[in-house]
């Protein structure tokens, strides 16, 4: 299986790759791809640049097997939709199945992603269950659950696409939105991002600069 783990990794965080790292050993699978993307379609732009946010997540995940940085949304023009990342992965791994790793609040917001519909002819998705995380009670996407789902992750194997499977990880809430504002504030982010990722922010004199972005909070933790 290929596991698509996407965001804007801005910067990249241990809470982003305990994740990736725990999807990728309950699917099984044989890659995971971080896929930065490029132009958020549903929140603000991102702050640090596609070049700084590439390097930022290539120096986090250098030495972890089987993570590959994808960066085919990078040099795609236009919003960053996941459904046209789906298809060009698609026809690139046309004999695997291709899981979409994702958190439960993204889950609960699917039906406004765009052609939402087609992702699940694309892929299978991992919807990753942190304490506290509420599935859908009601409506399209409780249904969509209750039909697709499976019990385990690696029971997503047995097709290409279309089967859900939610995988309770562990609880790590750090933020991006914290880190930047931390940063900006004077303090260290140390130990919430790798010790190369703190000395490219460093080096490059990241996110110093104070700003408003309330918008993205509730973005940020996955």
């Amino acid at each position: 299986m290929i596991g698509v783990f996407g965001g804007t990794f801005d910067p990249v965080h241990f809470g982003h790759l305990r994740m990736a790292l725990e999807s990728a050993e309950a699917l099984g699978a044989e890659a995971i791809h971080l896929v930065p993307c490029r132009r958020p379609p549903h929140r603000p732009p991102t702050v640090a640049g596609a070049d700084d946010r590439l390097a930022m997540l290539r120096l986090a995940v250098d030495d972890v097997p089987g993570f590959v940085v994808d960066r085919r949304e990078l040099e795609r023009p236009g919003p960053s939709y996941m459904v046209d990342t789906l298809a060009s992965l698609r026809a690139e791994f046309a004999d695997r199945p291709i899981v979409l790793i994702l958190g439960m609040d993204a889950f609960r917001g699917l039906d406004h992603w765009h052609d939402w519909q087609r992702l699940l002819e694309l892929a299978h998705l991992l919807v990753l269950h942190r304490p506290g995380a509420v599935p859908p009670q009601a409506g399209i996407l409780s249904d969509l659950l209750r039909r697709r789902r499976v019990a385990a992750p690696r029971g997503l194997a047995v097709a290409m696409a279309g089967l859900i499977c939610v995988l309770p990880v562990t609880q790590l809430m750090i933020s991006a939105t914290a880190i930047r504002r931390q940063i900006a504030g004077g303090r260290s982010p140390r130990f919430l991002v790798p010790d190369a990722v703190l000395e490219h922010i460093e080096r490059r004199g990241l996110y110093r600069t104070p700003y408003p972005d309330p918008a993205r909070e509730a973005h940020d933790h996955a």
